[in-house]
């Protein structure tokens, strides 16, 4: 209306059509139609005022409408078929085979494009209007994780993939940013504990997506927040507060601040490791994120800061400790396994599931019913077994209580002949006799220690070691058994066959 207006007054001044064209204000059409209207109106004459913008709208458009023929909308081929490409489209029907169906089955003859456009609209969402989210100083904080580029793994030497982890105050924008190499519970939490620290001071609300490490189910009506982050919000004092699932708009402000970290702080910059990358992020927050002019609150993020700074909660005087609750198996083995480290669990819960608790140093099991069953020190490295005796069956317990040592000690106890034969097992110096001794030494246990001992005496006398020996001796009682010596002999069986007569001379025959 402005160029119209612009046109209808140079009009009046006498210029023409060709020379307000030149200067571009309006096409000769335009202008010739305007000239038309101005001269039926009187809008020509200079003592007259310029009429109003609204009444020059309404003049051009009732001359169009009345010189222009009624023009009827094309209707689209596809219409009288409109409901049941909707009722495919619903079902998930793609555009080639719903076009192919109306030609099989219906006899459309039409083109594909015609379905093509049609299914566009019905793709087309309406624009839903929106609020800004206003926060006072210290009332919330948004959280989130960006990809991060690939860094060189010193253990392994090769490039390895990052995340970064960011958090933003909702009224300073003042942000923290931690470079991590994954986004575990463990992780999750320290970067918490960094954050709150770096900040001075504890936000009211922790505004975050669902992520697994914080949100274990992501629903709209009831969702189930991590253990281990439930302790670390109670610790600090703030409410977690998740967003909608796939809304990511009801965060926008960390979701700027992963964009701006992700086209301001990554290109063109080099980093050697983690630890490098971590060390240039810190410094481009302070000096360069943090002292520019924010495009939304028009001040520096740092100076905004100063103001929230004093409204954060305090932080506690003892900050609560990063864990990690899993739930395990126990296997037949009495143990449970995480990150490929073993803890045992008392043999009576094998093939149940039971709760886990991990920190930095210490590991608790607890029974499906919040009984703490067992505490082991966190194993150090992969491979790790951490095991108490106390945890095995009865039988496992006695086996390694019976060590070489302890099989000694009990021999002895029974007596001097069992000590003997004991001592003989042990001196073998190609089989490994620990479990024969074991075996020999529970025989006590079910003929008692003096019928073991007599069988003991028995077996010494004629020079046998044998645990088999011993136990069919005692099952068939032969150390119940009366035995007669020998009639006195020169010559004996077994060692005898070595006899020498005092005389040279004398053979050994001769004596019998």
């Amino acid at each position: 209306m402005q160029e119209y207006r612009e046109a209808l007054y140079r009009m009046r001044r006498g210029e023409s059509d060709r020379q307000i064209c030149r200067d571009g204000v309006l096409g000769r059409n335009k202008l010739s139609r305007l000239r038309s209207i101005a001269e039926q109106e009187g809008w020509l004459d200079p003592s007259q005022p310029l009429p109003s913008e609204p009444a020059l709208l309404e003049a051009i458009h009732a001359r169009q409408d009345a010189q222009s023929p009624v023009v009827v909308g094309a209707v689209s081929s596809v219409t009288p078929f409109a409901e049941l490409i909707a009722q495919w489209y619903g079902q998930g029907i793609q555009g080639v085979a719903i076009h192919a169906a109306l030609v099989r089955n219906h006899g459309y003859t039409g083109h594909y494009s015609s379905v093509r456009r049609h299914l566009r609209k019905l793709k087309a969402k309406p624009t839903t209007a929106t609020m800004i989210l206003d926060f006072a100083p210290g009332d919330a904080a948004q959280l989130d994780f960006g990809a991060g580029p690939l860094v060189l793994d010193a253990a392994t030497g090769t490039l390895a993939k990052t995340w970064f982890f960011v958090m933003t105050l909702c009224f300073s924008r003042h942000q923290y940013v931690e470079f991590v190499r994954d986004q575990t519970v463990a992780t999750w939490l320290k970067c918490h504990h960094h954050a709150l620290r770096h900040f001075g001071g504890v936000p009211r609300r922790l505004i975050i997506d669902n992520p697994k490490c914080a949100i274990t189910r992501a629903v709209m009506e009831d969702p189930e927040v991590q253990r281990a982050y439930a302790e670390c919000a109670e610790g600090y004092g703030f409410l977690v507060s998740p967003c909608p699932p796939a809304d990511p708009a009801k965060k926008g402000r960390v979701e700027s601040g992963v964009k701006y970290v992700k086209r301001n702080f990554l290109p063109i910059r080099e980093f050697v490791d983690l630890n490098d990358l971590n060390r240039q992020v810190e410094q481009w927050v302070m000096h360069e994120a943090g002292q520019r002019i924010h495009g939304s609150t028009r001040e520096l993020p740092l100076t905004l800061f100063e103001t929230e700074r004093i409204c954060l909660q305090a932080l506690p005087a003892r900050p609560p400790e990063v864990c990690t609750w899993v739930r395990a198996k126990v296997h037949r083995d009495c143990h449970i396994q995480y990150e490929y480290r073993l803890y045992s669990v008392p043999f009576q819960l094998i093939d149940t599931e039971v709760l886990a608790r991990f920190t930095s140093n210490l590991v608790d099991v607890f029974t499906p019913d919040q009984v703490l069953v067992a505490s082991h020190v966190r194993g150090a490295r992969p491979g790790a077994r951490s095991t108490l005796d106390d945890h095995l069956p009865p039988a496992a317990q006695a086996w390694k209580m019976r060590t070489p040592l302890y099989c000694l000690e009990q021999a002895a106890a029974i007596g001097p002949a069992c000590l003997a034969l004991v001592i003989r097992l042990f001196g073998d110096r190609v089989l490994d006799r620990l479990r024969n001794a074991q075996g020999f030494l529970r025989l006590a246990e079910k003929f008692g220690a003096a019928r073991l001992e007599a069988a003991s005496v028995l077996m010494k006398d004629v020079d046998v070691v044998s645990v088999r020996t011993a136990r069919l001796m005692l099952e068939k009682g032969l150390d119940q058994t009366p035995v007669t010596p020998p009639a006195p002999s020169a010559v004996y069986q077994g060692k005898g066959r070595f006899y020498r007569a005092r005389d040279a001379r004398q053979s050994p025959l001769d004596l019998q």
